[in-house]
């Protein structure tokens, strides 16, 4: 086990995507891309890994996921 929070990416498309980070930022996405090469052994471009990293950040922001599904559920009259 690699102990990245980040499990291995699934086959997909792949899809570009252009954000404008910190230098601070981007130097630790950098960092991370590399480790998830050794863990891996396989390099993956950060603007692959960054999708994947949002999906898990908001799967884990418990707030975010109750607001969601409370705005998702039907209201009750």
């Amino acid at each position: 086990m690699s102990g990245l929070k980040l499990s291995k990416l699934p086959d997909r498309m792949p899809v570009k995507i252009t954000i404008t980070v910190a230098p601070e930022l981007n130097t630790a996405l950098q960092a991370y891309a590399e480790l998830y090469r050794e863990a891996y052994g396989e390099a993956e471009p950060v603007a692959a890994l960054i999708p994947y990293m949002l999906e898990s950040f908001l799967a884990a922001d418990r707030g975010f996921v109750k607001a969601r599904r409370e705005r998702s559920s039907p209201r009750r009259s």
